[in-house]
C-alpha cells in the first residue's frame, strides 16, 4: 500500500504516530505499507478516516481522494461523527470467568458519544440475552458499584466476568446473573465478598455484523 506510506510521509508522520492512534503495532502498519499484509475492512475505514481520504483512494484503485458518487458523503446535513480512543484492557468472560489480562497498549476507536474509561472482549455465550455475543468489544465506564440489574466487569479475584449484578447488603450477598438460562448465576456470601471487586458498568458494545 505505497498510498498508505505516501500519506504518512506527506503528513510528515512517523509509523509510531499513525500506530498509536489507529490502535495497532507499528509492525502491523509496516506490513501494510510494504504490502506483506492488507489491512482489514474496519482497519481500512480506520486508516481512510484518520488520512481523510476514500478507501478507494488509499487501495489505489482511484486518483480522487474523495468520494464523489452520490450517497451520504454528498448530504451537507450530516456531519462526520467524532471519534476517540478508548483504552483495550483484554478479555471478559460471559461465562465461566477467566484471568483478566490487561492489554493498555491497545485501543479501540469509539464514538465520542459513549462515555466510557475502557473496554474488553468479551469471550463466551452467557450474555446473549443482552445481544452481547462471543468476540463483542465491551465499552465500560469505570465504577466501584452499579444499581441492581446492570451489567457490570466483576473481578473475582485475578479473573474476571461480565454479569448482571445484584447486590443484598440485609444477606450480606452478591449475585451474578448470565443472560443465558444454560449457565447458573453465581452467589457470594459474607466473607466471599472480600474476594469481589466492580471493575466498571457496561455502558455500549460493538458488535460486527453477523
Amino acid at each position: 500500500m505505497n498510498r498508505l506510506k505516501e500519506l504518512r510521509r506527506e503528513k510528515k508522520l512517523k509509523q509510531v504516530d499513525v500506530a498509536t492512534v489507529i490502535g495497532m503495532s507499528m509492525q502491523a502498519l509496516s506490513n501494510y505499507e510494504n504490502g506483506l499484509r492488507e489491512p482489514d475492512f474496519t482497519t481500512l475505514n480506520k486508516l481512510a478516516e484518520y488520512f481523510g481520504v476514500s478507501v478507494d483512494y488509499l487501495l489505489g484503485r482511484t486518483d480522487a481522494r474523495h468520494t464523489t458518487n452520490s450517497g451520504i458523503y454528498d448530504i451537507p446535513s450530516l456531519s462526520p461523527i467524532g471519534r476517540r480512543r478508548v483504552p483495550m484492557l483484554g478479555k471478559v468472560a460471559c461465562g465461566e470467568p477467566i484471568y483478566a489480562d490487561e492489554d493498555r497498549e491497545s485501543y479501540v476507536m469509539a464514538g465520542t458519544d459513549i462515555n466510557a474509561d475502557f473496554c474488553l472482549t468479551a469471550q463466551g455465550d452467557s450474555m446473549i440475552g443482552a445481544r452481547i455475543m462471543d468476540g463483542d468489544i465491551v465499552f465500560c465506564r469505570q465504577q466501584d458499584m452499579v444499581e441492581n440489574g446492570e451489567i457490570a466487569v466483576v473481578l473475582i479475584g485475578d479473573e474476571a466476568t461480565l454479569k448482571r449484578v445484584y447486590y443484598y447488603p440485609e444477606n450480606k450477598m452478591l449475585v451474578l446473573r448470565p443472560e443465558n438460562p444454560k449457565y447458573k448465576e453465581f452467589v457470594y456470601k459474607n466473607d466471599e465478598l472480600n474476594e469481589i471487586r466492580i471493575l466498571g458498568k457496561a455502558v455500549a458494545f460493538q458488535s460486527d455484523v453477523r
